[in-house]
């Protein structure tokens, strides 16, 4: 028998209370059988070796003599006045941020045109060119970095008119070389993103913004633009998180030029260290690197949501 509450609906009765729990209690078990293998893989493949790497960065080895046998201890802040005082970790961290300067805005603005490209009535054959644009990024980065080499190098390449004029793997220019590989293979993977956010647009505005005499240009430029600006930003993160852990091009480029040194980006300078070996200094470096990577992306966040409110 159910009651009357003050505002007038029915209370529910011990019986409907109980196969109401009864349900949120078998919800319950669906939730934590799809939910708990996320977070053990989750723990076992991200918490845990952060963890492990933290731990490895406040370790050093000591040893008894010159010959002694080495032994591992807790070093303190060892390893980090070592990353502070190495000009090779600066010097490349500095690189690649010169690199994404400059890489990252073209990237995004070459995938901001594309996407609108795309979504335009006037253009045709729009599969085709979602496809075209998209395809480098199905190219396995090693290979990509392969096959541009070939391409830069002299001996090599079939453009000789270009490489025989301009040295495209030499010391001032094998960065800008290495940004165009990788704007060659992530301006389609930003556009689908940029392109999906077009997608999610009310058809209404563009029916009211017609009626008010705009052409596509200014749809563009006055409706598109702005109210994509949210995928804008996540790509520019994602950007932003890719160019500091710049990697695959500089490893595979060294194969066709002595321009890049073994600690010419700072993942390249955590790699080299890591083959000496010193896996506790190269921990102490990967964890310095992650923290500049979060402090960068999250003053970017900041920046453009106050711009996006003001």
């Amino acid at each position: 028998m159910s009651t009357t509450t003050g505002s007038g609906r029915a209370a529910p009765t011990t019986r409907e209370a109980a196969s109401s729990g009864r349900r949120r209690s078998r919800h319950g078990g669906a939730i934590t059988v799809f939910v708990v293998p996320f977070f053990l893989l989750f723990a076992l493949f991200y918490l845990l070796p952060i963890g492990y790497a933290v731990f490895r960065s406040f370790r050093t080895v000591e040893r008894e003599g010159t010959f002694g046998p080495a032994t591992e201890v807790f070093g303190g802040l060892t390893q980090y006045e070592q990353v502070f005082a190495s000009e090779a970790f600066w010097s490349s961290l500095g690189r690649v941020l010169a690199f994404g300067a400059v890489q990252v805005p073209v990237m995004l603005g070459l995938a901001l045109l594309f996407a609108l490209l795309i979504d335009s009535p006037l253009v045709k054959g729009k599969r085709f060119y979602r496809l075209a644009f998209f395809a480098p990024y199905a190219v396995p980065g090693v290979i990509a970095a392969i096959m541009w080499g070939f391409l830069y190098s002299p001996g090599l390449s079939p453009f000789t008119f270009v490489t025989g004029n301009v040295d495209l793997l030499g010391s001032g220019a094998v960065l800008w070389s290495i940004a165009n590989v990788v704007t060659w293979v992530y301006a389609g993977y930003n556009m689908l993103i940029i392109y999906s956010a077009l997608q999610a647009i009310p058809g209404e505005i563009y029916e009211a913004a017609r009626i008010d005499g705009a052409g596509q240009l200014r749809i563009a430029w006055s409706v598109k633009i702005p109210l994509v600006v949210p995928a804008l930003v996540l790509t520019g993160v994602f950007s932003i998180i890719g160019t500091l852990q710049l990697l695959t091009e500089p490893q595979v480029f060294r194969s066709f030029t002595t321009s890049i040194s073994s600690t010419f980006t700072p993942n390249l300078v955590v790699y080299t260290t890591s083959t000496v070996p010193n896996f506790n200094l190269a921990a102490a470096f990967s964890v310095v690197l992650a923290l500049l990577t979060f402090a960068l992306s999250f003053v970017f966040l900041r920046l453009t949501n106050r711009r996006a409110f003001a």
